[in-house]
């Protein structure tokens, strides 16, 4: 099974850090009990004209920065925030990020009032993008999901979940999680691979629904599993996808195998996918604008992530969100994600997902923040290294040029992220981070 990258902590002769992150108006650490859940959700435990040093990839202390100034030594790298945030890396619990060609020509054709159902019916949707996907070669799914991730991370997001579920077949499943393992070694990010082979009916199965069942439980789980290519199994549960019934059988065959239970939920229509997701203990279930009262209840009392995804909601053209407010107060373990596709989310930016979590799920701009860093981490099982600032954690953090939490959604449609450290190390926009720099680095460098 994939786990996540071990630890390359060099400690310093001299004990103090090779990196001091300072001069930040906050420190947003999300920090303590996790994941956050009911009025938990809007505590951030942040830290005024705050600091965070780190040795090697690990965070060693998060204060003040007259506390961390005071450490003695001299570390390596200073970096001034010049009054911005500093907050966890954000992580990104759902994403489908590799893929073959695009469906511009769908988002035309529903602009002009064609429904998502209508143009999957029609051999398009999730299927086109199926024939295209087929087609590639591995290198050549690397490739072209290489820039979206570049683009997703510059964002903000330092660990993704990915899935498959774009190639339907044994061989095709195969590639696309061959790709994600290839493009988590190379890339600064983390990536967190689900099996999605119940993603839809192939057109070669369309009059063999038990077939098809059959072809992901016994061949291609197993095989996922062999060969260690995904931690998760998800399936999509929705009406003209996967029933309650097959959808079951699939999460169960992957729980089998050691494949932990992930659940596409109640999107288009009441599924029954998250009653499924609880009673099967789900790590997440994802989408949600179906969910009722009684679902609503049992996401609060459950150790299932709800994961929120507004993009979808948003670039279908619908008008109907995940209840956020209503989970949050429920006491459900609330995050969010951008759903990156080429069909219904052709997002690359989680800020844009904040936004409409506040804007049109009802969360406040705090519990939003949670919800990309501490609780997102959970919904993925990197809770224990990622998500919050923390000593011994993993020292991915972004660097805001904001001062408050409050003008991220304020100043909407604005990527606020001027730096990103990934396990200690400053990633620049030129993406090829050079060890020479000096030792003094502002913002501006970044940009030079």
């Amino acid at each position: 099974m994939n786990t996540p990258k071990p630890p390359q902590v060099t400690a310093r002769d001299d004990g103090y850090p090779d990196l001091i992150v300072h001069n930040a108006s906050l420190v947003l650490t999300c920090a303590g009990k996790g994941p956050r859940r009911g009025h938990e959700q809007d505590e951030l435990h942040a830290v005024s004209d705050g600091a965070v040093a780190v040795t090697g990839s690990r965070i060693t202390a998060v204060g003040s920065v007259a506390d961390i100034m005071q450490m003695g030594g001299t570390p390596t790298t200073l970096l001034d925030a010049r009054g911005g945030i500093v907050m966890p890396g954000m992580v990104d619990p759902h994403t489908h990020p590799v893929y073959g060609g695009n469906r511009a020509d769908e988002f035309l054709k529903r602009l002009a009032g064609a429904s998502y159902e209508e143009l999957h019916a029609g051999g398009g949707g999730i299927q086109a993008t199926v024939d295209a996907t087929r087609k590639m070669r591995v290198a050549d799914l690397v490739e072209s999901a290489r820039g979206r991730l570049w683009n997703m991370f510059f964002a903000g997001v330092t660990t993704f979940e990915a899935k498959s579920g774009y190639g339907l077949s044994v061989a095709g499943e195969m590639s696309i999680l061959q790709a994600i393992r290839e493009l988590d070694a190379e890339g600064p990010w983390d990536l967190v691979p689900t099996f999605l082979g119940a993603h839809a009916l192939p057109r070669e199965y369309a009059d063999d629904r038990g077939g098809y069942v059959d072809l992901v439980c016994e061949k291609m789980i197993p095989k996922v599993a062999a060969l260690e290519l995904a931690e998760f199994c998800d399936v999509f549960c929705e009406r003209g996808a996967f029933t309650v019934e097959e959808s079951r059988r699939i999460l169960q065959a992957g729980q089998a195998h050691g494949l932990e239970p992930k659940v596409h939920a109640d999107e288009l229509s009441p599924s029954g996918g998250t009653r499924l997701g609880v009673e099967l203990g789900a790590r997440s279930v994802d989408h949600l604008p179906y969910v009722d009262d009684e679902e609503i209840e049992l996401l609060g009392k459950s150790k299932a992530a709800a994961v929120l995804l507004p993009a979808t909601t948003f670039f279908l053209l619908q008008d109907r969100y995940a209840p956020g407010r209503r989970l949050v107060d429920a006491g459900a373990v609330v995050a969010l994600a951008s759903d990156h596709n080429p069909g219904s989310s052709h997002t690359l930016s989680m800020g844009r997902v904040i936004e409409l979590g506040v804007m049109r799920c009802g969360l406040t701009v705090r519990e939003a923040l949670n919800a990309v860093t501490v609780n997102a981490a959970y919904a993925v099982g990197r809770e224990k290294e990622v998500g919050s600032l923390e000593p011994g954690k993993q020292a991915d953090l972004v660097i805001l040029n904001v001062s408050t939490p409050e003008e991220l959604i304020y100043a909407w449609g604005v990527n606020h992220v001027v730096a990103v450290i990934k396990r200690g190390r400053l990633v620049d926009r030129r993406r090829q981070p050079d060890d020479s720099r000096p030792k003094k680095q502002r913002f501006s460098d970044l940009f030079s």
